[in-house]
């Protein structure tokens, strides 16, 4: 029988010593649901009596689905939060009424002569402000439309729920990118692929007849943060999605999402006409072809009125494309693209291709193929590239179509669930690694040309401007495996909304209405999450390299790899370990990847003196006895590295065995158990990866 310390804490608790109850009174059990929506009593006296005083009733004037969903969320979330009932009100008749709507809806907001202002922030910013109506003190949630007033409420609520002061606010914010998408790689057997969070949300076998109750509060959590769109299948797709039978399932779940302004999206196999309907070709040039996805995209709207597009995978990775037919990436878009114009649809054209035969360095081919193609895309088409110019690594410098792509919308993809960072074992909080890319510099405009401003179009005049995220939620009743894992969720969304935001910041918003406003519990899990990306950096891939990973978990670590299916597959044509030294060589002598970016960067990364050295065995193949900037020759740097991550991971198990009794046992259990697993995988990394290293080095592990 297997000891699981766990289930012998749920089985002791009830002949626990009274003390120790008494030390955990002031803490609830929890499982991790609620997720950021807690809602728990502000336990600051004078900040709730303050709330109280700013808070006594609501007042949601419209009618429509998403204003019902507003007023629902208010009331249940200020009665939880202020611990006592708050009224609906039909005026402003005493202080403290919340007022939200639209001017379109609101008479009073209407009056308040907003409408300038309002129009100016789009249909879903919002304003949040303290005001006069009716002569009664008001804060009043205005927006143009409900959408943004729903945005701009759960704003409200964040401010209640970290502690944030109400008196004389004016708040005004909104979205610096279009479309904020979580892609789900589910397919229909209730599998995720990349997913370590349980089955698929969706429940494929109940739908349309039975939707899942849990659906709404997905809806919830992601309109909170800002997310408007969801794609619902895998990237390598089931053509069986196209059909009628499931576009009936998929309609139901988008009536759930609607009001919460979500839409929904589809990933579709290029080859669905051959699949689905048995044509001779999907040559996007042909006739027939053309016609058959003008008619399916007719038969999408008449089911799903407010469908959002597709995402398309194509000629990668054994997936059918335009390729097949001699055609280019754009001609295989545009097929699509003009299908869905006429109803309002986009296509998401993913850049993830690579050639091996072509390339020896499989990183050169999306910029090859898609920058002859820029200009040439339908307005209704963005290109979706990964963050990283090779496959959501722990770290790896921006791909070098952010800033190539001047006339076409690049569409920022990131991986929320870690494949490569732990699964949801790991703690490890992504939301550095994005701040880290967000703020990279393509000089494609000269200095100031950030991936930020390039994806917000702030660069380019981009007509749509995107971001989405590989999701990592599943059936686990804590939603991500990982009670962390949700921060990554969080953080998503709100970088979604604002690429510019600040990591730290983010995970302190995260904190506080998570695990609560304690000043040392803050104080901790922020100063954990932020060490924790840097810390898995460096127990496992430090110094810039990357593809250490087994064969196909990508979880452990197997540097020397070779996976026979395909050379560019394996750890070892990532690594390149030999006599000489370590790191694939992209310089000019070698691959020439450097030249895909702009000046000053091409010769910054050129030069191994200048190269940062968190990218050095990305672009260099680095000598052994390299002197690095520490004065340590490269062989002591990189196992100075592994040993700073593995003590960094000790450190953060230590920092949260100081919050027990600080945050519920039940959660605490679960953190502390996964975190005694990474300690282990740490030492793991360290061990295999510097010992097979030291098979070409022959250098000698400094004496400790």
């Amino acid at each position: 029988m297997t000891f699981s310390p766990v289930a012998f804490l749920k089985h002791l608790k009830p002949f626990l010593a009274l003390g120790f109850l008494l030390s955990c009174a002031t803490v609830q059990a929890e499982d991790g649901y609620r997720l950021w929506l807690r809602y728990d009593k502000v336990d600051d006296p004078v900040l709730l009596t303050s709330y109280r005083q700013n808070v006594s009733a609501i007042l949601v004037e419209g009618t429509s689905e998403t204003e019902k969903v507003l007023q629902e969320e208010l009331k249940k979330a200020l009665g939880g939060l202020l611990d006592r009932e708050v009224s609906l009100a039909k005026t402003p008749g005493e202080n403290g009424t919340i007022v939200v709507g639209t001017p379109s809806t609101s008479p009073l907001i209407a009056s308040l002569d907003w409408s300038k202002e309002l129009e100016a922030l789009g249909p879903e910013g919002y304003l949040i402000c303290s005001s006069s109506l009716q002569g009664h003190q008001t804060i009043v949630i205005a927006s143009a439309s409900p959408i943004g007033a729903l945005y701009g409420s759960f704003h409200f609520l964040r401010l209640i729920q970290t502690h944030q002061s109400l008196e004389n606010i004016h708040i005004t914010d909104q979205p610096r990118v279009k479309l904020r998408l979580l892609d789900h790689w589910d397919n229909l057997d209730g599998t995720i692929e990349r997913g370590y969070a349980g089955k698929s949300l969706w429940k494929w076998n109940e739908l349309p007849g039975h939707v899942d109750p849990r659906l709404k509060d997905y809806a919830r959590a992601n309109a909170s943060i800002g997310i408007n769109g969801a794609v619902l299948n895998n990237v390598n797709s089931n053509p069986l999605f196209l059909t009628k039978e499931y576009l009936l399932k998929i309609a139901a779940i988008a009536s759930v999402f609607r009001p919460h302004g979500i839409k929904v999206y589809l990933s579709a196999n290029f080859a669905a006409p051959k699949k689905i309907d048995k044509l001779p070709t999907s040559d996007p040039l042909d006739p027939k072809v053309i016609q058959w996805w003008k008619d399916k995209a007719d038969e999408i709207y008449r089911i799903i009125p407010d469908f959002g597009g597709f995402l398309v995978k194509a000629n990668s990775e054994n997936q059918s494309g335009p390729q097949d037919y001699g055609r280019t990436h754009a001609q295989g878009a545009n097929l699509l693209a003009g299908a869905l114009a006429p109803h309002g649809g986009i296509v998401m054209w993913r850049s993830f291709v690579y050639n091996q035969d072509v390339d020896p360095d499989r990183i050169n081919r999306a910029y090859k193929e898609f920058v002859p193609l820029d200009g040439k895309f339908d307005k209704n088409v963005l290109v979706q590239s990964k963050n990283g110019a090779l496959d959501f690594q722990p770290r790896e410098p921006f791909a070098p179509l952010f800033g190539a792509m001047k006339k076409t919308p690049l569409l920022a993809e990131l991986q929320i669930t870690q494949e490569y960072l732990g699964h949801s074992t790991h703690l490890v909080y992504l939301g550095p690694m994005w701040e880290e890319f967000f703020k990279s510099d393509t000089f494609s405009k000269g200095p100031g040309s950030t991936v930020a401003k390039v994806v917000e179009g702030g660069i380019f005049p981009y007509s749509l401007t995107g971001i989405s995220g590989v999701a990592n939620t599943g059936s686990d009743r804590n939603w991500c495996g990982h009670p962390f894992a949700q921060a990554n969720w969080y953080a998503f969304g709100r970088f979604a909304w604002n690429p510019e935001s600040s990591a730290k910041d983010l995970a302190g918003e995260w904190t506080r209405q998570t695990w609560g406003n304690d000043p040392r519990t803050v104080s901790t899990v922020v100063s954990m999450m932020m060490t924790s990306r840097e810390a898995f950096v460096n127990y496992t891939c430090p110094l810039g390299l990357n593809g250490v990973f087994e064969k196909d978990l990508h979880y452990a670590p197997d540097p020397g790899m070779v996976d026979p299916r395909r050379e560019d597959w394996s750890a070892a044509y990532y690594v390149r370990a030999d006599e000489k030294g370590l790191g694939f060589d992209r310089t000019r002598k070698g691959s020439k990847n450097v030249d895909q970016y702009y000046p000053p960067l091409n010769d910054r990364f050129n030069n191994i003196a200048t190269c940062p050295e968190e990218l050095l065995l990305w672009f260099h193949h680095v000598p052994w006895d390299y002197k690095m900037k520490s004065g340590l020759n490269f062989w002591l740097e990189l196992y100075h590295h592994y040993g700073i991550g593995f003590e960094k991971v000790i450190n953060m198990r230590d920092q949260w065995n100081e919050l027990r009794g600080k945050v519920d046992d039940e959660r605490y259990q679960q953190v502390d158990q996964k975190l005694k697993l990474q300690v282990h995988d740490a030492k793991e990394w360290k061990t295999l990866c510097l010992k097979y290293f030291q098979t070409f080095s022959h250098m000698p592990f400094p004496t400790e």
